[in-house]
């Protein structure tokens, strides 16, 4: 059951835009509240502690009236490491895509927060995933993507099954107290959804798919399914970026409604005539989608085809669904002021083998994920000057960013 929460006929903003990463390429006045002299202190430290920082916020008040999260949730230590424990290190999060994983010996690794994975497919073709860390010296096993017959500790040479049992541990003659069997690696739950690879920290988690589905997409699934966003496409590449802010300023950008793009994507701009624009809220997503888009090419490159689909999956994912594309945007934290932005693109099968067409669209993205790097570090200088506090949201275009803080808050709240 979705909210009754739909945001219709934003006429005068573009959607907004899609923020894919190039593979072949490469090459509002601020309203300051409670400023005193007395606050110019450093804002990324705070003496009150993160669990009072998440009372700054209130979810109650409606949007009209709301003000943002403070800085300090962009910018405090402590409040980075409290969503580490209650955000990224519970519930399921996207990892990786189904391809990586296809066939038995074939691994990926990945990181989130200060966890580090390794998922593969076992010789009997059973999904696996494992903290990447050898139960010897906690020297990482794996790194990147390939295809193993086991996991050799590049430290000391202890070796792993793919199904994470200690096979040789070496050089241990004299050993006492030592059961190989309580020395595997250790196990993280794993599922999959369409085309993407979950994981989940919990133990006591249910790894059933429809479970799965609910828990991560809520009643938003079926939608998703029903505009394409499935395991049919190709992937073409990856490319991901170090961007010097919090993970948050990267999903408000996405999250504004497209408030930003006339502004700040001007040449996105231009080629979006959409006449529709709406934001549907679901419980732990958002959807923003445009129809109608322009039909008069003079050629036949269209990248953005009239229809598109931007979807955010609470914390740090997000969807994109336009043309004959679907890229997805994975925000990782590093640290207060720091992530990676990790980019998959796919393709309709029948375009794969149409490099012109591949190159220009990528390059296109390139531009507009360039364009969003400047906007989200000169975000992230702006939170940490003495001279901002809180902000305002516009009601009727970042809804979806309202939706975003209050779950935040009700998930840092437990």
């Amino acid at each position: 059951m979705e909210m009754a929460m739909t945001v219709m006929n934003v006429a005068t903003l573009q959607p907004k835009p899609l923020r894919p990463k190039s593979p072949y390429l490469l090459p509002n006045p601020r309203r300051v509240f409670n400023f005193k002299a007395s606050s110019l202190h450093n804002p990324q430290v705070s003496s009150i502690g993160a669990p009072n920082l998440v009372g700054q916020f209130d979810p109650t008040i409606p949007i009209e009236r709301a003000v943002t999260p403070p800085c300090s949730w962009y910018t405090d230590p402590s409040f980075y490491s409290l969503e580490l424990d209650t955000l990224f290190y519970r519930g399921w999060q996207a990892a990786g895509y189904t391809e990586q994983i296809k066939n038995p010996g074939e691994f990926f690794t990945c990181r989130l927060g200060n966890a580090e994975f390794v998922v593969c497919r076992d010789g009997d073709g059973k999904l696996q995933a494992f903290h990447n860390v050898c139960r010897h010296h906690a020297s990482l096993l794996a790194y990147g993507s390939g295809r193993k017959s086991c996991f050799v500790c590049p430290y000391h040479g202890w070796t792993y099954g793919l199904d994470g049992s200690l096979l040789k541990a070496t050089r241990i003659t004299g050993i006492q107290n030592f059961n190989e069997h309580e020395f595997g690696l250790i196990s993280v739950k794993v599922a999959t959804w369409g085309p993407f690879v979950l994981l989940n920290m919990e133990q006591d988690v249910d790894s059933d798919t429809d479970i799965v589905e609910k828990e991560w997409l809520g009643s938003s699934s079926e939608l998703l399914s029903n505009n394409g966003v499935d395991s049919s496409l190709s992937f073409v590449c990856r490319r991901d970026y170090m961007i010097e802010c919090n993970w948050k300023v990267f999903c408000d950008n996405y999250l504004d409604g497209g408030y930003h793009v006339p502004y700040a994507h001007k040449g996105l701009a231009s080629g979006l005539n959409l006449d529709h624009y709406s934001t549907t809220i679901y419980e732990k997503v958002s959807i923003q989608k445009c129809e109608g888009g322009s039909t008069e090419r003079t050629n036949d490159y269209d990248r953005l085809g009239s229809k598109a689909l931007y979807a955010f999956v609470y914390p740090n994912f997000m969807i994109n669904r336009y043309g004959p594309w679907m890229d997805t945007n994975l925000v990782l934290p590093l640290g207060p002021r720091k992530c990676q932005v990790i980019f998959d693109y796919y393709i309709e099968p029948s375009l794969m083998d149409n490099r012109d067409f591949i190159e220009r669209s990528l390059k296109d993205s390139e531009r507009v994920q360039l364009e969003d790097v400047m906007l989200c570090e000169g975000v992230q200088r702006g939170l940490e000057s003495p001279a901002y506090d809180i902000g305002r949201y516009a009601p009727t275009v970042e809804n979806a960013m309202h939706h975003f803080h209050c779950l935040l808050h009700k998930s840092l709240k437990k």
